[in-house]
């Protein structure tokens, strides 16, 4: 297969072609406001591939050699869009002077608080291709609504999280091997810096990479692409951050040849919408470079981003009920202030530096090298002798007595209860758990936070050992990068682009002691083990740990990754095809730090290496009807190679790999209709995804898996061999009403659900055999990636006078919990103590109810966005943005998950009585009503 690629891209016989003459179009594009040169903007004739950006005076050449009717379209990340129709004669050339673009206010302004969004996506490194980065990328209107209408919803595009995409900066692959998804805090608060981007939707053609099923973003941090000028601004917010001062600086390329970027800003709050939790984030960017010659071109950028955020939980009903939909339990008073034991915190600066050899002017070659290092760190309480510290503790909730009354009393009425005898032993019990429930469900209600002057007490009382401490999941990674790109222009119709990456990954991650809470020391020990079990390290047996040590586990990562791809675009006036192919290696290996007890051959020194091997292969064809329409199709089939973290069965404490591990098989196939007019524009497509023999990983505490003699487990939890299915379609249309109103539609129709039953494996962390529970029954399960269906409505005026107004309608539905697929097993509905028939009472029709999945109520969302700018002397600019979302303070769910705390039918059913439920579905909720005004000074 890969040999007759090969053969298919080298043989593919080439059009001659002969010399003609070419009309030439010429114009210089202006900023409407600062009249401004505008460098970088795209100038297309529409309906054909023929394009090209302005120069560094905004001057833009088009060579075309097909006479008759064409519209012009000048598009820029911080314009609005322009298009205006042309007649072009026959070897004659149009010289438009002087274009005049607006400043996009509305699409630049929302970047600030999209990225509120994005930080709050950390369910964690979740869920779209990232809301803040897709809107400056695009002008699609429904690209546009996937990002900001519908962004705090944590609606994902086609069902799909960003591990299927692809994110780029300057050529770099950010995707993180561990996870396979970006981190986007690595570059957060640097709109402008980031400014320049664009994003390939779905599998189509990207110059600089194979892509991604969901699609291809590619950020270019090149100096003197990068908006002349300094900017001065300072934003306030009422959701994740409440402040944020921010300041750039571009000087364009110099006479001598040289261009300078600065950009920086902060993002704090003492405490955003949710309670508990306080924000602080520092970014800074410097980009330098020097035109060598016509031929050569060198590029240094570099990025630091610290950020140190607190986070919330998700919460049962119960927990809503009693606190609030914002309630949060990871925080308490300590001194008077608010202190919250969960946050998480990022610091990995990146450096690149990109060489540009341009050869001629039909052949360029771009290459980029890149260095990552820092560190990631997730927080949160360790505590040993039963000591559990959470304020929300199921025992501290009233659903915990409710369901220690015997089942009689739920079957009787009020009156049959009270006519008992006061000296009943079963209503004098049953009494007992109501008075207890009522006590502590009041006692929730008053305080149900973090307790810390209770846990530095319950510290002082074994001699200076901390039986409760801070500590942190520290991953420490060094990345090395390294990419190629080559592309040239065979003839009229034939583009090849060919490029490789690599990729290598030296990563070390422990728990890190952070805070002793008033202790002198802790001891590495897991104090819920046997004797001899107890130890993280038996080569190192009671360790007493300071803080800053490292404990628990330690291990550390060594990956590889590289792919090369190539691909032929062919262009004719009328028909566009492109073929593109990627081959793509991976290899990991961890090493043990520890030897842990449990896995006494398996967890210390090297795993075996684990080698991935992959193939992806795509193509597409568009027909362009005429100016205005076009018709499109494209497909793709691609190998994707597991995580690291799949990859492994336990890899926190052993180097045991994941059973049936295998890359997952990816097809996908899409046609779309686009229509294309100077005030009409829309986009119609339609989609199907299907990802067979993927590999899920979750994480959480269970009971009754019978891994460790009954006890409960902490259990890394995996899913193998899984098939899903995405189907849907996608419109986004935009009409300008008038040269004052635009009009913009968007909708997203679509399933997302399991087309078989995947293996389901468990390992724990205080057990040394796994556990494998067979098929667990998701077929027909919807997958739970946000809302299935979402509709957008959108007015802006935007007045000749630089200020505009406009209004957003959303409504979202068909969001779904996340099912536990272990309650969907045999190991679930079979009793062992009956030789494994089904538990007494249990019927089909009480499992089937049981067990459906729950779907999330549907909701509407409206915001207000509204916006001025002055312009001032010496042609600088004053401006305002402002936006209100979610204006009628709707309160709905984003998002849920069934907890699997109960492993079988009977736990479940001796927790769950009288409609309350000790380990029921937990929620997160969505922001309620919330501002955002922003301030700025272009100069």
């Amino acid at each position: 297969m890969k040999n007759f690629l090969l053969v298919l891209f080298v043989t593919f016989p080439f059009s001659w072609i002969y010399s003609q003459e070419e009309e030439k179009i010429t114009g210089k594009v202006l900023d409407a406001k600062t009249r401004q040169p505008l460098q970088a903007v795209v100038a297309r004739i529409t309906g054909t591939h023929q394009f090209t950006t302005t120069d560094q005076e905004g001057v833009f050449t088009l060579q075309f050699s097909a006479p008759g009717s064409w519209e012009i379209e000048l598009s820029s990340p911080a314009h609005t869009t322009k298009r205006f129709a042309v007649e072009i004669a026959f070897q004659e050339s149009l010289d438009f002077g002087h274009l005049f673009l607006e400043e996009d206010w509305v699409s630049t302004e929302q970047l600030g608080l999209i990225t509120l969004a994005e930080d709050d996506l950390d369910h964690d490194a979740s869920s779209t291709m990232g809301s803040a980065q897709l809107l400056q990328a695009t002008k699609d209107p429904f690209q546009q609504a996937a990002a900001y209408a519908w962004g705090q919803s944590f609606f994902r595009i086609r069902g799909l999280d960003n591990a299927y995409g692809k994110l780029l900066i300057n050529g770099l692959v950010m995707n993180k091997m561990q996870n396979l998804r970006p981190q986007w805090s690595n570059w957060g608060g640097l709109n402008e810096a980031t400014r320049n981007q664009v994003f390939y939707t779905g599998s189509s053609v990207a110059p600089e990479s194979f892509g991604g099923i969901v699609g291809t973003q590619s950020i270019n941090t090149q100096a003197s692409n990068l908006r002349k000028g300094t900017r001065l601004g300072f934003a306030g917010s009422t959701t994740t951050y409440q402040w944020k001062p921010f300041f750039s600086y571009a000087s364009g390329l110099t006479p001598s040849n040289w261009a300078y970027s600065l950009s920086g800003s902060y993002r704090g709050a003492k405490e955003g919408y949710w309670r508990g939790t306080n924000y602080d984030t520092l970014s800074f960017f410097v980009g330098i470079e020097k035109k060598i010659t016509d031929k050569h071109n060198l590029s240094f950028s570099g990025i630091y981003a610290k950020n140190k955020r607190a986070k919330n939980n998700a919460n049962t009903l119960e927990q809503m009920q009693l606190k609030g939909v914002n309630y949060n339990s990871y925080w308490g008073w300590q001194n008077g202030k608010k202190r919250n034991a969960r946050y998480q915190i990022t610091e990995e600066p990146l450096v690149t530096l990109t060489h540009t050899w341009t050869l001629n002017e039909q052949t360029k070659l771009t290459t980029t090298l890149g260095y990552q290092w820092g560190y990631q760190g997730q927080s949160r309480l360790d505590y040993q002798d039963n000591l559990n510290p959470d304020p929300a503790y199921y025992k501290n909730l009233p659903s915990y007595y409710f369901t220690q009354i015997d089942d009689a009393y739920w079957q009787m009425s009020s009156e049959e209860f009270a006519s008992l005898s006061e000296d009943d032993t079963f209503k004098q019990a049953t009494l007992a758990n109501l008075q207890q429930a009522e006590q502590v469900g009041s006692a929730f209600q008053q305080k149900g936070q973090l307790n810390w002057q209770e846990l530095y007490r319950v510290n002082s009382l074994f001699n200076g050992q901390s039986k409760i401490v801070l500590y942190e999941d520290r991953q420490q990674d060094q990345t090395r990068s390294f990419n190629t790109n080559f592309q040239t222009v065979f003839s009229d119709n034939i583009t090849f682009y060919a490029g490789l990456n690599y990729r290598h990954l030296q990563s070390s991650n422990f728990k890190k002691l952070v805070d002793l809470l008033g202790g002198t020391h802790y001891m590495d020990i897991d104090s819920f083990q046997a004797k001899e079990l107890q130890d993280s390290d038996v080569n190192h047996p009671n360790r007493t740990l300071v803080t800053g040590d490292h404990y628990g586990y330690n291990y550390k990562i060594f990956a590889t990754t590289a792919d090369v791809f190539s691909q032929f675009v062919f262009r004719y006036r009328r028909l566009e095809f492109y073929l593109a192919e990627n081959i793509s290696f991976s290899t990991y290996q961890r090493e043990g730090q520890y030897k842990n007890p449990h896995y006494p051959t398996q967890s210390y020194g090297t795993s075996e290496q684990v080698h991935f091997n992959t193939l992806g292969i795509k193509g597409g064809l568009t027909y362009y009807l005429s100016g205005k329409h076009l018709f499109q199709v494209q497909a793709i089939y691609n190998n994707q190679a597991p995580s690291i973290q799949t990859s492994f069965a336990n890899i926190r404490i052993s180097n045991e790999l994941t059973p049936q591990l295998k890359a997952a098989n990816i097809f996908s196939v899409e046609g779309s209709y686009r229509f294309r007019s100077p005030t009409f524009q829309a986009r119609l497509t339609g989609y199907l995804t299907e990802v067979h023999n993927d590999t899920q990983l979750n994480f959480f505490y269970t009971e009754g898996i019978a891994i460790s003699e009954g006890k409960g487990d902490l259990v890394s939890e995996r899913i193998t061999n899984s098939n899903r299915r995405h189907i849907g379609m996608e419109l986004g249309a935009s009409y300008a009403l008038t040269s004052t109103i635009n009009l913009s539609a968007a909708a997203a129709l679509g399933q997302s659900y399991y087309t078989n039953n995947p293996n389901l494996h468990y390992n724990a962390t205080n057990a040394s055999q796994p556990v494998d529970l067979g098929q667990t029954r998701l077929v027909n399960y919807n997958v739970a990636n946000g809302p299935q269906t979402a509709l957008s409505l959108s007015i802006t005026y935007r007045a000749p006078t630089f200020w505009f107004i406009g209004t957003t309608v959303n409504y979202l539905a068909d969001a779904f919990v996340h099912v536990a697929p272990l309650r969907r097993t045999q190991h679930f509905i079979r009793d062992p103590e009956q030789m494994g028939l089904p538990f007494e009472g249990l019927t089909s029709a009480h499992l089937r109810q049981l067990l459906k999945q729950e779907r999330l109520p549907t909701y509407s969302l409206v915001s207000l966005t509204a916006g001025k700018s002055w312009r001032l002397f010496n042609r600088s600019t004053l401006g305002f943005f402002a936006t209100v979302q979610n204006l009628f303070n709707t309160t709905y769910r984003t998002g849920g998950f069934e907890q699997a705390r109960n492993a079988t039918y009977a736990q479940e059913l001796k927790r769950t009585k009288g409609g309350h439920a000790v380990f029921g579905t937990k929620y997160w909720s969505g922001y309620g009503r919330n501002f955002f005004i922003q301030i700025y000074y272009n100069i």
